[in-house]
């Protein structure tokens, strides 16, 4: 009787008590898990041109309004050769870059003068002192707004408009040097910059005058 009756509460204690869950497994059921997730093709694919425009392996997309990009324009160029030069050589770097135009003022030179003048008389006195000392190419010009004025000459080099301008000092002339600006069609190219990339080089090659940074930049066009 004592051995059927252990057998007996032995079958209600495996009967009762709970098996502890193994380790590192849990079974569900489907039908807890609710609606399966599905991911739309525009949002797959929005996905896949934002992260292959960073990484160059997909759609170069703008890259701006993904990593911060930033741009550098170079100009103003005096002829479209020029700046389609630049153009060709950044697009062949892989870079983003377009040409466009303006209307803007280029440097033409380094232009001596002896300025206020009073009379046309005092300025033809001027240039036979001039002649006298070896400047026979010097001429009066007259302006609505400055004055009559005696050119000296327009120099592509600061050194040489420095010599003419010691020049005509040393002949108690008081001469100065400005820029002469022209009026025209000017060309730019505006390039993209990609994440580590700076502008250094092109500052190197082109000079600091060329290159525009930050605010002055434009970005290029998109195609």
């Amino acid at each position: 009787m004592l051995l059927v009756l252990a057998n007996v509460l032995y079958w209600m204690w495996g009967w009762f008590v709970e098996e502890p869950a193994e380790t590192g497994i849990v079974v569900v059921d489907e039908s807890d898990i609710g609606l399966p997730l599905k991911l739309t093709r525009s949002t797959v694919a929005q996905a896949a041109d934002s992260v292959g425009a960073v990484l160059r392996t997909g759609k170069l997309s703008e890259l701006g309004a993904v990593v911060g990009q930033s741009c550098v324009s170079l100009g103003p160029f005096k002829t479209d050769m020029d700046a389609d030069v630049a153009l060709t050589e950044y697009l062949s770097d892989g870079l983003r870059a377009s040409m466009r135009t303006s209307e803007g003022q280029v440097f033409v030179g380094h232009w001596v003068q002896i300025r206020n003048i009073p009379d046309w008389e005092e300025g033809n006195e001027i240039l036979l002192k001039l002649r006298d000392g070896g400047r026979a190419d010097a001429y009066l010009v007259p302006t609505e707004d400055k004055g009559l004025k005696i050119s000296l000459g327009v120099f592509s080099e600061r050194s040489r408009a420095e010599r003419i301008k010691l020049q005509a000092k040393s002949m108690d002339l008081p001469a100065d040097i400005s820029p002469r600006m022209r009026d025209t069609t000017v060309f730019f190219v505006d390039i993209g910059l990609p994440p580590g990339k700076g502008a250094g080089e092109m500052i190197e090659r082109y000079g600091e005058e060329l290159v525009l940074l930050h605010s002055q930049a434009t970005c290029p066009r998109s195609e």
